[in-house]
């Protein structure tokens, strides 16, 4: 389990035992509905908040996915704030029931990091990337750059980011999360082979996006 998800599991679990055992106590019918939802509850967030191992795939032209989830959009796109230059651009999307840590997509220093406070609309929908609250990191290694941005969705109102700009990052490893669906997006320059298509479902840290030519 994540860091993120001990504070709240921990307060279900204390709650979900207070309500079962005066449930038990007093045998009253209200008190046995309210603990099975809040026993249905605290497993759903037990289930957001893990954290599995995963296979990191070996390779300095490896572009590893940043979060687990599925491939929404793959389109074309000026980024104009890091890269500046043409890119493609690749959304997953991360519903409730996927991992919600994020990975690093490739080792190197990060060179660029903004958070910029937007609004909430839904994850899926393409007009995210642009309008909604996110993180954007840009890493550098040598030659190679890339972008990728957190971005909330309408149920997610937390992003955490524990990477800042000058750190040394390394591929694979965990650096953050954003809380109850979200959306991920990562810009790639035209010198990287896309090796995922839409509607392909990732794996954070282990699924390869693209490969440098």
């Amino acid at each position: 389990m994540s860091r993120e998800g001990i504070g709240p599991v921990v307060g279900l679990v204390l709650f979900t035992g207070i309500v079962l055992a005066g449930a038990i106590v007093t045998a009253r019918v209200h008190l046995q509905i309210l603990s099975g939802i809040s026993l249905l509850l605290t497993l759903l967030v037990v289930n957001f908040f893990r954290d599995p191992e995963r296979t990191i795939p070996e390779g300095e032209d490896y572009i590893l996915s940043p979060a687990d989830g599925k491939v929404v959009e793959i389109r074309r796109e000026f980024e104009d704030t890091y890269l500046k230059g043409e890119t493609t651009r690749v959304s997953i999307f991360l519903s409730i029931f996927d991992v919600h840590i994020n990975r690093v997509p490739m080792s190197g220093r990060v060179e660029y990091f903004r958070y910029r406070k937007g609004s909430f609309v839904q994850a899926y929908k393409s007009e995210a990337s642009e309008v909604n609250e996110q993180t954007a990191i840009g890493i550098e290694n040598g030659s190679r750059k890339i972008l990728f941005k957190q971005i909330a969705g309408i149920l997610a109102r937390r992003i955490v980011c524990n990477i800042r700009e000058g750190n040394t990052v390394r591929s694979g490893e965990r650096f953050g999360m954003i809380k109850f669906g979200s959306r991920v997006d990562i810009f790639v320059p035209e010198n990287v082979e896309l090796r995922v298509a839409l509607n392909q479902k990732v794996k954070g840290g282990e699924s390869i996006i693209g490969v440098f030519k």
